[in-house]
């Protein structure tokens, strides 16, 4: 892993929850730290300003000395090493700092809408709300598109990651570039619920590391609350509505400002007549290798359970490798190998490795960066 003490991959998550309320931990707080050497568990010790914390080596050599704000607290504060070598991008780790407490994946987002859906909700709620909700269902994936390339190309596309961009490359008089687009639902959302009061707090809540350096995780479905369960007013949902919608923006603004030319995640609502899933997909060229890519997939389906693939090509040669949490569902992979062979080798492409694991991967541990996870 490389640590580069002024992008996103200098993010570091500390398990120092008894530290975090010391003197100096507050958001916004700059500390010192420097590393202290290996301990007989070959952890990590690490002092961060007045405390002494053990900490999973990160695979780098870490400066004697250097700086780290504290961008949040909770069970694991969020920490930002500084660094003297280039100028911090204040405007992107400014960016940053406000939407990391405020992500979350799209789970209980579509569980609220799957909720509102039903007739007897969605006729207590205004036209343009129950409008603005059909844009947003509208936006959604099916997995009859997802089982081609091209639909995947427009399901990619239109995940909201790419909004900006199409937008700058439209015609001036054109209105439709972000009908389809999950980002622009999104706004239309939040424009609409915008005086809605959140609900939950977020300062104590634990925050996820960016998408793009915790490599891909299953995302299941999600139950509602039980307040919500247990309610037949639509407008008990408006507050829950409107977190979860910030919350969904907020995680998709930061793949976008994570994301660079050979290096992004999306996340992609797939509706079909059960429900609402979640597919990730990470797409990394690699620089050692010409014509190198990896990519890897998350998902849970009911049906299947938490699945996750990773592709490696190299030139014409193709590496796939699965994990599955389920022996039935190993089981159900590996009895389409051979057709899968077969596809592959249609294509004109090599396949060097197809397998499929028992048993999902540990975060972190293959295409995305390791964080250094610390205890007091």
């Amino acid at each position: 892993m490389i640590i580069q003490p002024t992008s996103v991959a200098a993010l570091t998550w500390i398990g120092a929850a008894a530290g975090a309320s010391s003197e100096g931990w507050r958001i916004g707080s700059v500390l010192s730290a420097r590393p202290l050497g290996i301990n007989e568990q070959g952890l990590m010790v690490l002092q961060i300003g007045a405390l002494t914390v053990e900490a999973e080596a990160p695979g780098t050599k870490l400066p004697p000395q250097f700086q780290v704000r504290v961008l949040s607290l909770g069970a694991q504060p969020q920490l930002e090493i500084l660094g003297t070598d280039s100028p911090l991008d204040s405007t992107l780790n400014q960016a940053l700092r406000e939407r990391l407490p405020q992500q979350n994946g799209y789970a209980p987002l579509l569980a609220t809408v799957d909720a509102l859906s039903q007739w007897a909700m969605a006729k207590q709620l205004p036209p343009y709300l129950r409008s603005a909700l059909a844009l947003l269902e509208h936006s959604m994936s099916t997995p009859a598109e997802l089982s081609t390339g091209e639909g995947l190309r427009q399901a990619v596309n239109r995940s909201g990651v790419f909004l900006e961009a199409q937008l700058a490359q439209a015609a001036a008089n054109d209105a439709t570039t972000a009908h389809d687009d999950v980002k622009g639902a999104l706004l239309r959302l939040v424009a609409i619920l915008k005086d809605q009061p959140l609900t939950g707090e977020s300062s104590n809540v634990e925050v996820d590391p960016p998408l793009l350096y915790r490599g891909v995780v299953p995302q299941g479905r999600l139950p509602l609350p039980f307040e919500l369960a247990t309610t037949n007013e639509a407008t008990d949902f408006l507050p829950r509505l409107y977190t979860d919608v910030q919350a969904a923006l907020a995680r998709l603004e930061v793949a976008q400002l994570q994301a660079t030319p050979g290096h992004w995640i999306v996340e992609i609502p797939v509706q079909d007549t059960e429900g609402a899933d979640v597919l990730q997909l990470m797409l990394k060229q690699e620089q050692e290798a010409e014509q190198g890519w990896t990519m890897g997939f998350s998902l849970d389906l009911p049906s299947l359970g938490p699945l996750v693939g990773e592709l490696h090509l190299r030139g014409l040669r193709l590496s796939v490798r699965l994990w599955a949490q389920r022996r039935e569902t190993v089981d159900r992979m590996e009895d389409q190998f051979d057709d899968l062979r077969a596809r592959v080798e249609a294509t004109g492409l090599f396949l060097d490795q197809l397998s499929c694991q028992l048993g999902l991967p540990h975060t972190g541990t293959s295409v995305s960066a390791v964080f250094l996870k610390a205890t007091v």
